[in-house]
């Protein structure tokens, strides 16, 4: 499957953005998908994941109650609405997928297929 993540940009502090994924290629609907973030010269980070029906969300602490994860399986297509930005927030975001039945879903080294990033910046 070959994913494209889009929605990116410069905003203020407290500001919103959803991000876009693009799914092409294999069923869709039989990956978990997720969200990951990384800042040059530090590790990727967990940010949020879905299961293959939409049906489970995991959120990591930092961005519980105002990141909100969601796809839509008829349109392959994941989205990640990102509410009161703050400037730790600041990142390549890149989505991944994995088959639903491998590992764990925040887990960055169970995904299999990664899109190129889109850059999220969030000024003081």
């Amino acid at each position: 499957v070959q994913l494209q993540a889009s929605g990116g940009g410069l905003v203020q502090a407290g500001a919103s953005l959803r991000l876009s994924c693009a799914a092409s290629g294999r069923a869709f609907s039989s990956y978990d998908m997720g969200w990951f973030r990384q800042v040059p010269g530090k590790e990727r980070q967990f940010v949020a994941a879905i299961n293959w029906s939409g049906g489970a969300t995991y959120y990591a602490d930092s961005v519980k109650g105002r990141f909100t994860i969601s796809r839509d399986n008829a349109k392959n297509s994941l989205y990640l609405q990102m509410n009161s930005l703050k400037p730790d927030d600041t990142a390549v975001y890149s989505c991944a997928a994995k088959r639903d039945y491998i590992g764990s879903p925040t887990a960055k080294q169970d995904y299999t297929y990664w899109g190129q990033g889109t850059l999220v910046t969030v000024s003081s």
